[in-house]
């Protein structure tokens, strides 16, 4: 498949309810989708913007916001731009209501039999699943020291609300002597042909040694037992070259605008 044909593929496929499967509810506005998480969490998607001008769509992004604001549980909302999108006028609007740009991300799609790779682990590293609540916390506190972030028993509670749906996704880890050194989920698409690669994190002193590539592989052959052929992710610009030697190719960009409620 060419990176055309897997643009397209994403837009068709990954741009409804399928982006979504853990949402609380979705409330329509025009195109776009206004996702409420567990956790206090929005997040605005569309598949596109249907041809709207630039005071349509600025508009649009007061009105969503209203709409989260409207409601006391949620403390932060991200909308997911693509650079691919015809959207006149949005970073603006954006910014103009307190939205604040993140680090931009790679749009990765690949087959999945190209990443399904025979490839060695280092001495004493070892790969399983893991769906305990106990392993699912010291996998996100990993991901914590990993990102320098402080999220692990938020992350660990949604995780495990995921895990209770039985919806198909599953939890990596690579452990050495009990101790969690990188991690990585699979969540498959219903309805679709993709499984998502999410939440990769590798510990700084095991970064380099082929360890996130292996759980890539490993995730891919998951993926391609339970009938997905291509896999997606969007990736920082360290996962992405990795993720290129895995057999993954860069067709977008995307990039998340936050904002957070005042304390």
């Amino acid at each position: 498949m060419t990176p055309a044909d897997l643009l397209a593929a994403y837009d068709a496929e990954l741009r409804t309810d399928a982006e979504t499967p853990s949402a609380v509810d979705v409330t329509r506005l025009g195109p776009l989708r206004l996702v409420r998480f567990a956790g206090g969490r929005g997040f605005v998607t569309y598949a596109d913007l249907g041809g709207a001008d630039a005071p349509t769509i600025a508009r649009w992004v007061g009105e969503a916001l209203d709409h989260y604001r409207a409601d006391p549980e949620i403390t932060r909302v991200e909308w997911k731009t693509r650079a691919h999108d015809d959207a006149p006028g949005l970073v603006d609007a954006l910014t103009a209501h307190g939205f604040v740009a993140d680090e931009p991300e790679s749009i990765m799609i690949g087959e999945a039999a190209a990443l399904d790779q025979d490839l060695p682990l280092p001495d004493g590293v070892s790969l399983r699943t893991v769906t305990s609540e106990a392993d699912v916390l010291a996998m996100s506190r990993m991901a914590d020291i990993a990102f320098e972030d402080d999220r692990a028993e938020e992350m660990a509670a949604a995780l495990l609300t995921r895990l209770a749906r039985r919806d198909g996704m599953e939890l990596w880890v690579a452990e050495v002597d009990g101790a969690v050194v990188s991690c990585g989920r699979l969540e498959p698409v219903p309805g679709t042909t993709f499984a998502g690669i999410w939440g990769g994190a590798t510990l700084v002193e095991w970064r380099g040694k082929g360890i996130y590539r292996v759980l890539t592989a490993a995730r891919a052959r998951s993926a391609i037992a339970m009938g997905k052929t291509l896999i997606n992710s969007d990736s920082t610009e360290f996962s992405r070259p990795i993720l290129e030697k895995s057999g993954l190719v860069k067709v977008s960009e995307t990039t998340p605008y936050e904002w957070r409620r005042p304390a």
